[in-house]
């Protein structure tokens, strides 16, 4: 069963540890916070934003979070042809006027983060952006970015097999 962060094929790889997430989600809330950017809401961007979004927003003390479920990568290097909104759908009228953190993983190509954007900010939303990561290639440059790489990511919460029930 193949799973997204199987990159034992891979001989160049990033390799984020947990430890090393913590590290890199204090330094990001601080340079978010010495921006002067205050979210009134932090939206994670399903799945690889989740854990990154709710470790923010307690790294920053923003209670409000949402999340926007994107889908794009089927596997490494393997992807659909254009990034795929998924419900349940954002509750967009809690977003209006607000200051909105939007959080993802990695900027890889960044049309994910395009998508993302682009339809918060026709709400009249005040977007900002963060990712752990972010590669050179992508559309979109975030506002908040902890480290630029060109190298496939593995991530501590994708980086095992999904779990099966056991025989």
């Amino acid at each position: 069963m193949a799973y997204h962060a199987d990159s034992t094929e891979l001989e160049n790889k990033e390799i984020l540890t947990w430890q090393g997430f913590g590290d890199a989600v204090r330094e990001q809330a601080q340079e978010i916070a010495d921006s002067g950017f205050q979210p009134d809401i932090i939206i994670g961007v399903a799945r690889g934003g989740l854990v990154p979004a709710g470790a923010l927003s307690y790294a920053m003390g923003v209670k409000l979070i949402d999340a926007i479920n994107v889908e794009f990568y089927t596997d490494v290097h393997e992807t659909l042809p254009d990034p795929v909104l998924l419900a349940p759908m954002l509750d967009v009228d809690s977003i209006k006027g607000k200051k909105v953190l939007v959080v993802d993983d990695v900027a890889d190509s960044g049309r994910t983060l395009a998508l993302v954007l682009e339809l918060l900010q026709g709400f009249e939303a005040d977007c900002r952006s963060a990712v752990i990561y972010s590669k050179p290639r992508s559309i979109v440059e975030p506002d908040y970015i902890w480290k630029a790489t060109d190298e496939w990511v593995v991530f501590p919460w994708s980086d095992q097999p999904p779990v099966v029930a056991n025989a």
